[in-house]
């Protein structure tokens, strides 16, 4: 939102220069995120002055020249070449000295610099208008008036001044500060100071002037709609002051008609639309909900099919206008308008939204009615421009004033106590200074007893709604910095959960990252056919679209939406890791976890001279996971086949009777619900768990023992439905201390082994940290092995 230095000067008097009003704004919560100089014409006319030509004689080596000198001001006069058909003595000019900039209407800005022109010195240039970016005119140079004081700076001749314009970062809950009113009024708060409002008091109704006829069908999605006719208007350009205004906050101009219509959603943060009153037809204005599928052109040129749950200003017969989003093609004001109904309206927030959420459009005035507007501001605003529209583009009114406004909306109610405003805070603010700051604020005080204030906060603070923010109110203006830190805080980082999620969060994924993977960010908010059961779904009550109307109850469709978006951008060897929360309504309330989830797809590696890369696959996610499972070192893991309903096949990894991680590849369903090309291969972690089983973990430190390991492998004939998990198990069982590690290096399955059958290759490290081993013991040990491996799965030693 952008904010102009001067145009707020029309509401409060501020004795701040431009720097140190943006610190002041952002300490009362109007956080400014830059501040530009801006000056209505290029240069802002700076280094000219106002000069008198004392002579002008005829250059003696040039036809078209003159030979001039020129009183600045100064002791002595300049002797200036011009070249200026008009350029006589006696004349009143615009004088470019030596070392000022002059910024043309076309072209690159120039310095002037004492020169010899054709022999003759000059100290100087008469400028033209074109030369200096005041218009556009090379006839000659600018002739001033003869009352025009020699040595005047001339953006002071011309009563130029530069503006400011503060880029505001607007945070969601300050509609009531999206206008040059609202930031004023946070000041007058902040200064003490009162601040006035635009004079309306001229504006008058003719005495048998009709009501403009308007019919509003629902009355929830616009409680206040105001209008009014004006007649006679000529559109056309807009005065200076006007474009200059607009300029500043980056509005460009189109015709008197719709800048006022900006000047005043700026100005007093109400928008206004004005319709061609020829073009309504039936001579009626109807508020109503559109026809489900009803075309409409908006201004853009777009055709647009309506939904029924969009609000429209219409006439008899058609739509004009997307209520509070945007206007209508056809009913718009043109160069040949002459009578104009001017709208002024409170929309509800809720059906703004949505809308422009639905139809992808975001103006300044959706902008304004999706957080919410003044509701009782709307007959001033229409006030407010009626009157420039009759000082600028002519006309008058010539209708009364038609305000539907069935149920007026009540200020909210309800008590304050400064005790808890105190407490909240962290400091003891008088009450009597608490009161002075609410007061300041335009919140009434309607009684008090002790130290509990009954307040009513106006309706266009649509955030101020409890105590607590009233209590937020007293300390963005009492000042965040006015609030001292104690000596002593009471905390201390023993008492903070270990072990420290954030840091154990960035060690995975930091192992991740440095292993090829991307972290991305989705949203929680999804769709109801992406949840694993219906029942324990957490539903919006108001929903920005179908799309994002429940909470999550998973990751794997965040990572397969991240993965379909990537592939159809042809980026399709993807590695992705995601921490985020889930959500699911249970019987004792709502249950939020936090998870993980990796993600594969696509090939290991892109192809190279030497290498394919080749398809990634489940033994690649197998690895990533076992590589997080060592490092956080998670212990004492059963594994099993996955139950995840998501996941075609895979591995649980169970610690205790509850699931930890959840491996596999996807399943076709939820592939193609996703719209995603190929395997995707998923896991999902219970980070909560994760954390619960690393809390207990101590890191322990030991030398490298000195004594050489010895490795053993064993061929074993095994039943089909013997995995390594048993074996590995078995073995450790078998010998808990010199059995440092099981792993397996070759799987075989084929015609030479009976049916039902297959092979493993398992390798055996043993080390004892103590001694070298020797064959009788290392034999020892495979013996028992296989005797053990024998007795618990039938195997055969090949």
């Amino acid at each position: 939102m952008n904010i102009s230095y001067n145009w707020l000067k029309n509401y409060i008097n501020i004795e701040k220069t431009p720097d140190e009003l943006s610190l002041i704004l952002t300490d009362i919560g109007l956080e400014v995120e830059a501040v530009e100089k801006v000056q209505s014409i290029p240069g802002g006319l700076e280094g000219l002055v106002v000069g008198e030509v004392l002579s002008a004689e005829q250059h003696p080596n040039a036809d078209k020249l003159r030979v001039t000198k020129v009183d600045v001001g100064t002791d002595t006069p300049l002797d200036i070449v011009c070249g200026a058909p008009n350029c006589r003595a006696g004349l009143k000019v615009i004088v470019a000295t030596v070392g000022t900039t002059c910024h043309p209407m076309s072209g690159d800005p120039f310095k002037i610099t004492k020169s010899k022109i054709r022999g003759e010195v000059s100290e100087g240039m008469l400028c033209g208008e074109d030369e200096i970016g005041l218009g556009n005119s090379h006839a000659g140079i600018v002739e001033l008036p003869a009352d025009a004081k020699v040595g005047t700076l001339v953006k002071d001749f011309y009563q130029m001044e530069d503006d400011y314009c503060f880029e505001i970062g607007l945070t969601p809950n300050r509609a009531d500060a999206a206008s040059h009113l609202g930031v004023a009024r946070d000041l007058a708060a902040y200064f003490r100071k009162s601040y006035t409002l635009p004079d309306v008091s001229s504006f008058a109704t003719p005495a048998a002037a009709n009501t403009a006829a308007i019919e509003v069908k629902n009355t929830e999605a616009c409680p206040r709609y105001s209008g009014v006719r004006i007649s006679g208007v000529k559109v056309g350009a807009s005065p200076d002051w006007l474009k200059e205004k607009l300029n500043t906050i980056g509005i460009r101009s189109i015709n008197n008609i719709v800048d006022i219509t900006n000047y005043v959603l700026h100005d007093l943060g109400q928008p206004l639309h004005a319709f061609d009153a020829a073009k309504i037809e039936g001579d009626k204005v109807v508020v109503r909900l559109a026809n489900e599928g009803e075309p409409f052109i908006t201004l853009d040129g777009v055709e647009r099919k309506l939904s029924s749950e969009d609000l429209i200003i219409a006439d008899a017969a058609k739509p004009m206008c997307i209520a509070g989003v945007f206007g209508g093609e056809y009913s718009g004001v043109s160069e040949s308008t002459t009578d104009i109904f001017l709208e002024s309206a409170y929309f509800n927030s809720v059906y703004v939204r949505k809308t422009a959420k639905r139809h992808g459009l975001k103006t300044d005035s959706s902008f304004r009615f999706e957080r919410g507007t003044d509701p009782n501001i709307t007959v001033f605003a229409l006030y407010r421009a009626a009157l420039l529209i009759q000082e600028i583009a002519g006309g008058v009114v010539s209708s009364a004033v038609s305000d539907n406004y069935p149920s007026p909306i009540a200020p909210f109610a309800f008590d304050v106590d400064c005790k808890n405003v105190q407490r909240l805070i962290g400091k003891e603010i008088p009450a009597e200074e608490i009161k002075a700051i609410i007061e300041a604020l335009g919140i009434a005080i309607t009684s008090e007893k002790d130290t509990v204030f009954s307040v009513e906060v106006p309706a266009y603070k649509v955030d101020v709604t409890r105590e607590v923010d009233v209590t937020e109110e007293v300390l963005r203006i009492y000042g965040y910095n006015n609030i001292e830190l104690k000596s002593q805080i009471l905390a201390s980082l023993n008492t903070q959960e270990k072990p420290d999620r954030e840091v154990v969060l960035n060690q995975v994924a930091d192992l991740l990252i440095g292993n090829g993977y991307r972290e991305i960010l989705s949203n929680s908010l999804t769709k109801m056919s992406y949840v694993d059961d219906e029942s324990t779904a957490v539903r919006l009550l108001n929903p920005l679209s179908s799309d994002l109307d429940t909470m999550r109850q998973n990751l794997v469709y965040s990572m397969l939406t991240a993965m379909a978006y990537n592939q159809k951008r042809k980026s399709t060897d993807l590695k992705f890791f995601e921490y985020g929360k889930t959500y699911h309504l249970q019987e004792e309330g709502y249950n939020e976890r936090q998870r993980m989830a990796l993600g594969l797809v696509g090939n290991k590696s892109k192809e190279q001279w030497n290498s394919t890369g080749g398809a990634v696959s489940f033994y690649n996610l197998k690895a990533a996971v076992d590589m997080i499972v060592k490092r956080l070192k998670i212990e004492g893991l059963q594994i099993v086949e996955t139950t995840n309903t998501n996941l075609a096949y895979g591995l649980d990894y169970m610690k205790g009777q509850k699931v930890l991680v959840s491996l596999g590849a996807v399943s076709d369903a939820a592939l193609k619900k996703a719209d995603v090309d190929g395997q995707v291969y998923y896991a999902d972690f219970d980070w909560d768990l994760v954390i619960r089983s690393i809390r207990k973990n101590e890191i322990k430190f030991k030398e490298v023992s000195k004594y050489p390991a010895v490795r053993r492998d064993l061929a074993l004939l095994l039943d089909d439905s013997v995995t390594f998990e048993q074996l590995k198990n078995i073995a450790l069982k078998s010998e808990r201390k010199l059995l440092k590690g099981v792993s397996i290096f070759d799987v075989y399955k084929g015609d030479k082994l009976p049916e039902g059958k297959k092979s493993y290759a398992l390798s055996f490290t043993i080390q004892d940290e103590e001694k070298t081993l020797n064959d009788k013991q290392i034999d020892s040990i495979i013996q028992k092995l296989i005797i053990n491996f024998e007795k618990e799965t039938g195997a055969v030693v090949r």
